[in-house]
């Protein structure tokens, strides 16, 4: 076959492939954030009606949790950026009262732990956000230590506040693996018949700081014996959920051997006797719906043995995997039974629910704000708000429609150009903007006081 002929055969082969594709994609109304009309050689022969969407469920948001206004409540209150919301309509009051409680006691002296835990998927993933937050928090209410640092992680390299090395052997349940009853808020659990983890504390700035060193596991039936620092060590984990010291020192590091794979191990804690802990609980991918499968009494057994008085719950990036959809209203239905397995669990301890953050699709030739991220906040606020929860809009506190690609723009910038995750400067801004809403909150109930 002389040139020619291949080039016509490629051109020929070519069409047929793209005729082929395109007709595909109009007979299954095929979506993605790839625009493939540019190359779709029949979408100007087969034009819509712009105002008709391919899929039902593309539609505008219909009310999926009936909002029922009481004295002093106004739910429109979540349009705000830049503050925590209890939807209370005298906004001097404070929002998260109890937790509040808990840092004017230590600002006045008193020792004592407040935990906080932070829920989020890849947005906060490697510490992001939270290492900041963590880091203020303790610089005006005290304390050190990273906290909860899971046995091994995907982005171990990349995580700046600890040193996580950890040994081949580890066999690791998941979200994403199967059962789910007893997963840790990290949504990991980790078993081994020996292998070894060491992990360094690079948040702890004062030297003199006594750390205390725990593992975090499940329940065994009898004592097990672990290594720690080469010496041996008797666990007895007699608990749905365990929380127990193994070094009390100076030391900012820590290494454990584990040669019983039926102990169920969650991770290595690093903290002070007193102040802040916040402990970052991110996986790649999820929703929140993912702790459906978690059993309400091993989540009641964290509560009794390892309290927190905060806890986070920043998803959506997540939801808005497909450029049209506005309809999350199966979302308030799936995440609706969770928030309040939460509540019940965690009794005393204030929850807020935090908006997803802005992200951007391509439409014609620009990327622009998801066109159904305001159906989706709505939907994340009325959850809060009928789970008597408090809620924050990130999106609108980031600057709101658009912001993520002007952040990805900017010089140097915010975001990366995949327009959905803010990069190391990013979080940072998040982290203190977050920050700032709680010592505005916190403000309030210092002047609720005198």
């Amino acid at each position: 076959m002389n040139s020619n002929r291949r080039v016509l055969a490629f051109v020929l082969s070519s069409t047929a492939i793209l005729l082929l594709t395109s007709f595909l994609t109009e007979l299954f109304h095929y979506k993605s954030s790839i625009p493939l009309n540019n190359i779709n050689l029949i979408a100007d022969i087969l034009k819509k009606d712009p105002a008709v969407t391919d899929d039902d469920s593309l539609g505008a948001d219909p009310p999926a949790i009936e909002i029922v206004e009481k004295a002093r409540e106004n739910f429109f209150l979540y349009r705000q950026g830049h503050i925590i919301t209890d939807f209370n309509t005298d906004t001097t009051d404070p929002s998260l009262s109890r937790f509040l409680q808990k840092l004017h006691a230590l600002k006045s002296g008193k020792k004592g732990k407040v935990r906080i835990a932070y829920f989020g998927d890849s947005m906060i993933e490697g510490d992001l956000l939270t290492q900041t937050l963590r880091k203020l928090l303790q610089q005006v209410f005290g304390g050190s230590g990273v906290g909860f640092v899971p046995v091994t992680s995907q982005v171990a390299q990349f995580r700046q506040t600890v040193t996580d090395n950890f040994s081949d052997g580890w066999e690791d349940a998941n979200f994403k693996s199967g059962n789910s009853k007893h997963l840790f808020f990290s949504g990991h659990l980790f078993r081994t018949s020996g292998a070894s983890v060491q992990m360094i504390d690079h948040t702890v700035t004062d030297t003199a700081a006594i750390i205390e060193k725990s593992i975090l596991c499940g329940h065994v039936p009898r004592q097990v014996n672990i290594t720690v620092n080469g010496a041996s060590f008797t666990l007895n984990p007699d608990k749905a959920f365990n929380r127990i010291t193994l070094h009390n020192d100076r030391s900012k590091g820590i290494k454990v051997a584990v040669a019983n794979d039926q102990l169920p191990v969650y991770g290595i804690s690093f903290e002070t006797t007193s102040g802040i802990i916040v402990d970052n609980f991110s996986f790649r991918g999820i929703t929140g719906i993912e702790w459906a499968g978690v059993d309400s009494s091993f989540l009641e057994s964290v509560e009794e043995n390892n309290p927190y008085d905060l806890i986070i719950l920043q998803y959506g990036v997540n939801l808005l995997f497909r450029p049209n959809d506005k309809n999350f209203s199966w979302y308030a239905k799936s995440m609706l039974p969770v928030i309040r397995k939460f509540r019940n669990c965690f009794k005393e301890t204030d929850l807020i629910i935090v908006s997803t953050a802005d992200r951007a699709f391509r439409y014609g030739s620009q990327y622009r704000s998801a066109t159904g991220i305001d159906s989706l906040i709505k939907v994340q606020a009325a959850l809060a708000f009928e789970t008597n929860s408090c809620f924050y809009n990130q999106f609108e506190t980031m600057g709101g429609t658009n912001s993520i690609v002007e952040w990805a723009g900017r010089k140097p910038p915010l975001a990366n150009k995949d327009y959905v995750h803010p990069n190391h400067k990013g979080a940072e801004v998040l982290a203190t903007y977050f920050f700032e809403a709680m010592m505005k909150d916190y403000e309030k109930y210092v002047q609720s006081l005198k």
